[in-house]
């Protein structure tokens, strides 16, 4: 780690000296030789790096989102010309051309921040030795070497042994214990970061090896800087959890005021913005306001997240406009109330098992009635015939007689006139 931090001594100097200018600002506040001192102005050095990284980061959000609705073309590259790996690349470089995205866009934050960090890290490693660097002089030395943060001194480490921190005037149960507690904080940021992003501000509609490689890093991210962390000076675990946390911060803004479409951050969002103009029957703020105006824009490519919110205007008597505003309209109604109508009068599908049954008790019917038809008519056609073969005169004690006589029961056929 120290020889890492040695190829960005270059920096020192310029973090050095922000480091002491909020330290003369915090040590009129609270004292120069105490820890809130030294650890605010570590602190401030954070903020003020975060807030020039902005853009960045606002880069980094455009550039996930992008990839994320690229994945399913990015699939079918891969399957398509999986045995040309060259073809493959080409097309790659191709589609993130057309779509102006840059694979490397989501690690600019971090890349950024890294000459800085470690910047710090030499700062607070020479702090330890008793060595000046860059702005920071012996009187500045001496008081940062006194400064604690409860107990721990800012140069301390959870490996140090115990003559190492005794030199630093702290016991090392101490410096064990608040430096195992902000690693475990600066890993549970990391952790809800990361899990924030996944489960709220990702289109769950869409399931791709993307969303898995990034639901490996939540995990993993965490474990990578548990274990990093026990090299770190405390001064150094102020930075990152600071680091952390404000990252935390500034994804939940983003993912409440510009959520991913078709995650479950739009729909609580879109959930707000419909009760606002129903309080006050408009839309209220240009963020909202631009966030209609493109849904707007969308047409019938809206996700069912956006028709859903049209269709709750609707019934509002409002119809959503192309400047982003809403407007009262009688059509819209009409259009909500027929939709709804039309929903309610269709009947409910029946399940596999429930139409085979139908279908059978149907066809037993009709087979019913075909035999039942089937035997009227034989009946019908054998009392005719029974009716033709009675002689005139001829009662029914006299066919009883011939039946027992030993003829053939039933109808009997006429005899021909020469056998009279």
């Amino acid at each position: 780690m120290d020889t890492i931090a040695s190829l960005f001594s270059f920096i020192t100097w310029p973090v050095s000296w922000v480091i002491v200018q909020f330290h003369k600002l915090y040590g009129a506040i609270f004292g120069p030789d105490t820890g809130w001192a030294w650890g605010l102005s570590i602190v401030s050095l954070v903020v003020l790096i975060r807030i020039c990284l902005i853009p960045l980061f606002v880069k980094q959000i455009k550039s996930t989102r992008n990839m994320q609705l690229l994945q399913p073309k990015m699939k079918a590259i891969q399957e398509r010309y999986k045995s040309d790996k060259q073809r493959q690349s080409e097309e790659m470089m191709k589609l993130y051309k057309e779509t102006g995205t840059n694979p490397l866009s989501s690690c600019l934050p971090i890349l950024a921040q890294s000459p800085f960090f470690f910047a710090l890290y030499h700062v607070l490693s020479a702090i330890a030795s008793n060595k000046k660097i860059g702005v920071i002089d012996q009187s500045l030395l001496d008081s940062a070497r006194q400064a604690h943060i409860f107990g721990a001194p800012l140069a301390a480490k959870f490996m140090d042994s115990a003559e190492k921190v005794d030199a630093l005037g702290a016991s090392l149960t101490d410096v064990r214990v608040v430096t195992a507690i902000m690693i475990v904080m600066m890993s549970a940021s990391q952790f809800f970061t990361q899990r924030q992003l996944m489960t709220k501000n990702v289109d769950l509609t869409v399931k791709t090896p993307y969303m898995q490689q990034q639901k490996m890093l939540m995990y993993i991210f965490p474990l990578i800087f548990a274990v990093m962390g026990i090299n770190f000076p405390v001064g150094v675990l102020v930075y990152w959890l600071t680091t952390n946390v404000w990252t935390m911060g500034q994804q939940m803004y983003v993912i409440n005021q510009n959520p991913t479409p078709g995650s479950k951050a739009q729909e609580q969002y879109l959930g707000r913005l419909l009760k606002s103009v129903t309080a006050h029957g408009e839309v209220r703020g240009r963020t909202r306001r631009n966030t209609v105006k493109r849904i707007v824009a969308k047409g019938p490519d809206r996700n069912d997240i956006e028709r859903k919110f049209v269709v709750g205007l609707a019934k509002l008597g409002l119809a959503p406009q192309e400047d982003g505003t809403v407007a009262k309209s009688d059509t819209a109604v009409a259009e909500a109330e027929g939709g709804a109508a039309q929903r309610r009068q269709q009947p409910k599908r029946q399940t596999k098992s429930k139409r085979q049954t139908g279908a059978a008790h149907q066809g037993g019917a009709k087979d019913g009635d075909s035999d039942e038809s089937e035997s009227k008519t034989s009946l019908q056609k054998s009392t005719a015939r029974d009716d033709k073969s009675k002689p005139a005169g001829k009662s029914a004690s006299g066919s009883s007689r011939q039946a027992k006589s030993g003829q053939r029961k039933g109808p009997q056929r006429p005899k021909h006139p020469s056998k009279k």
